[in-house]
């Protein structure tokens, strides 16, 4: 029967990803600094929040798009923190940013568009295109300092482009699009029918005080959707709560697809997230800003090259010099030195490597004295004359 299953499912692949994470598991001793998993447990207030749900009995079903307190506290957050102005009526409350990204390219793609992905990108992307029978359409940003190069992003558009993918900062590379950048997208899209998607996940975990979003610009509104979650700035990423906002006449459509796949995310979650809002993460932020200053200082000391993030917690040095391919590179640190780290292969981009440091200062320190000595070990090999 597996002959029998939609067509689409056999062009997908596993999350490489985790594949690498597994991996490291089954290493004794390894260290892995591989998942974008915040080593801080959720704030208590979240907690409380789900007590006083449970004990009110807000057990039941609620609206499909979430309650209407959440909503209206995240327009009220957006507004307030973000400078965006999407209306209660123009939010849905999803099962995380996978799910808000699933509804809004569902929702756009008819068999045969293409989506356009600047890479390095998370894969996911890939993989949720290709399952709504679309097609995945690369735009390489590596030879570009990870910005978009707009005469390339031109070169991609043909009449059965619907999107462009935009995430910023950027998983795996921490890079924050310049307003150039963003304006180069403007120029290409502007009044033609293409969406933006943004992929805003990591903008409250932010190092550069000239941060803007593509749904910054008011002129393209109608172009523009909007991907939130809760799981990396609030460490809830076992909740899986996120959210979409797009315009009022595009969500009355896409709401359809969201309440066929989920009906509504959980009842006593509404709370959580909304105690979320009026959470200080400031220490969190610190802690990675801190650890992000250390794990670049170590990088800038083996010599490798990367550009600083400016936003989430990885870093994507280049590993080009040693003249293997990265996921090659990953398989022998961890065979050799115990350290796990996740290929650039994985985001589309090969010849680097994407270091999370949302882990511990020790397990960050011994991860780097690995990558330290598997450094030197590779040095020493290319140094050495062909026996």
């Amino acid at each position: 029967m597996k002959d029998c299953l939609n067509k689409a499912v056999y062009s997908s692949k596993r999350s490489a990803i985790r594949e690498f994470s597994a991996l490291a598991r089954k290493t004794p001793g390894c260290v892995a600094l591989t998942l974008g998993e915040p080593d801080f447990d959720t704030p208590r207030a979240a907690a409380d929040a789900v007590y006083d749900a449970l004990s009110a009995g807000e057990t039941h079903y609620i609206a499909n798009n979430g309650t209407e307190a959440l909503r209206n506290k995240i327009s009220d957050y957006e507004r307030s923190v973000n400078g965006l102005n999407y209306s209660p009526d123009e939010i849905i409350v999803t099962a995380g940013a996978t799910e808000a990204l699933f509804t809004a390219l569902f929702g756009i793609i008819n068999p045969g568009d293409e989506i356009i992905i600047p890479t390095p990108a998370f894969m996911l992307y890939e993989e949720i295109v290709k399952l709504c029978r679309g097609i995945p359409v690369f735009l390489d940003t590596s030879e570009d300092g990870f910005e978009i190069n707009p005469d390339k992003l031109s070169a991609l558009i043909t009449d059965r482009t619907k999107a462009i993918i935009i995430n910023s900062p950027n998983n795996p590379s921490g890079c924050v699009y310049s307003k150039a950048s963003l304006e180069g997208i403007r120029t290409a899209i502007k009044g033609k029918k293409i969406f933006a998607i943004c992929d805003d996940v990591y903008r409250q975990l932010i190092y550069t005080d000239d941060y803007m979003t593509f749904a910054d610009f008011d002129d393209m509104r109608e172009q523009v959707m909007v991907v939130q979650s809760f799981s990396k700035p609030y460490a809830m990423t076992g909740w899986r709560v996120g959210y979409l906002m797009l315009p009022y006449e595009i969500k009355e459509r896409l709401e359809l697809i969201h309440q066929y796949i989920v009906v509504s995310t959980p009842a006593p979650f509404q709370r959580a997230c909304m105690a979320m809002l009026d959470e200080d993460i400031s220490e969190m932020k610190d802690t990675y800003s801190a650890r992000r200053e250390y794990v670049l200082k170590r990088l800038s000391e083996m010599r490798l090259e990367f550009r600083a993030p400016e936003g989430g917690f990885y870093v994507f040095p280049s590993v080009k010099k040693f003249g293997i391919p990265s996921a090659d590179f990953c398989r022998r640190m961890i065979a050799e030195e115990g350290l796990a780290v996740t290929p650039g292969s994985c985001f589309g981009t090969e010849g680097y490597v994407r270091l999370t440091y949302c882990y511990s200062d020790d397990e960050l320190k011994e991860g780097l004295d690995r990558l330290e000595r598997f450094i030197a070990k590779l040095e020493k090999e290319l140094k050495e004359p062909e026996k």
